[in-house]
């Protein structure tokens, strides 16, 4: 059987994956070759095929890389955008915080009172003077004049009214994705919306993290180490324990941790558990990994569930 090595098939390997996945030839993916390696032997493009190579034909790469084709990879990109919209949004709020404090007294009095987001609509309303027309048509507008921008109070209004504007344009970005978002996810995971604590946000980062075909998702257990929750044995001697596993895809860990987090709040079962644990003198960072675990489960069955459905549909195809 012929088979390929990629490394990077979700980045600058995407594209190679794809095009061999379509020539129906099997692609592995390859993790890099290990540091103590490149040390020791060097690294160029040559012995990094060769140790993918080895690595497929020993039998120590299996992954199964995403297909990147479906409605999953659709969700991916829009999270992307929403995800930079909001860090956008973030700064420029920041922004506006440090401008508001190092404002002219005056104006500083004014907006001392106002939450970042009533400030964000209140400076966005100002009226500040208008640049000069521009020379010709087609070119930029002229610079206001500089006895104007010289005064500090002027200069801080008409900054913190862009960066005002700025966080409206921003905040109508992050709507119109979140409406294509829910309308997305909402059809494509239904069982996996229905878990108790998981909403859009939590159940789009899972479907990334998962990908479009489930047949990446051999077990539970598999799930559970690619979200980082699986625990790993750090025995010895007499000494049975196992540690934290701190790998993983940390976006889909936070997604789990945020469902235990709700139902920590709110879910009768999971705070009857919580206090049987506590009454067995267990600590609660150990408790809510066990929930973790037992999430993981749920969460492996609902998304079978439904990349099964999604792949069987003829759109999908």
């Amino acid at each position: 059987m012929l088979a390929v090595g990629v490394e990077g098939t979700g980045s600058y390997g995407a594209g190679l994956a794809r095009s061999l996945s379509a020539a129906q030839v099997v692609v592995v993916e390859v993790d890099r070759p290990d540091r103590s390696t490149r040390r020791r032997v060097g690294k160029d493009d040559e012995l990094d095929a060769i140790s993918a190579a080895r690595a497929v034909a020993a039998g120590t790469a299996s992954g199964i890389p995403k297909t990147r084709t479906g409605a999953v990879e659709a969700i991916r990109a829009l999270r992307v955008a929403r995800a930079g919209a909001i860090k956008a949004r973030t700064a420029a709020l920041n922004q506006l915080k440090d401008l508001r404090l190092c404002a002219p007294e005056p104006l500083r009095a004014r907006l001392t009172d106002l939450s970042l987001p009533v400030l964000a609509r209140t400076v966005a309303a100002w009226r500040v003077p208008p640049p000069g027309a521009p020379s010709r048509a087609g070119a930029r507008p002229s610079a206001r004049p500089v006895q104007t921008l010289a005064d500090p109070g002027t200069a801080t209004r008409i900054a913190m009214r862009a960066i005002g504007r700025r966080v409206a344009e921003l905040n109508t970005e992050v709507a119109a994705l979140d409406t294509d978002l829910y309308a997305l996810v909402t059809t494509t995971a239904p069982a996996l919306i229905a878990l108790f604590g998981a909403g859009v946000d939590i159940a789009g980062q899972l479907l990334v993290t998962a990908g479009d075909n489930p047949d990446r998702l051999h077990s539970e257990a598999a799930l559970a180490r690619l979200l980082g929750i699986a625990p790993i044995p750090a025995s010895s001697g007499s000494t049975t324990r196992h540690r934290l596993h701190r790998g993983g895809d940390r976006a889909g860990n936070c997604a789990v941790h945020r469902i235990v987090i709700v139902r920590l709040r709110h879910d009768q079962r999971t705070r009857d558990f919580t206090a049987a644990r506590t009454a067995q003198g267990k600590p609660k960072p150990m408790i809510i990994r066990s929930l973790k675990r037992y999430v993981v489960r749920e969460v492996y069955h609902a998304l079978i569930t439904d990349l099964t459905t999604l792949t069987s549909m003829p759109s999908a195809a």
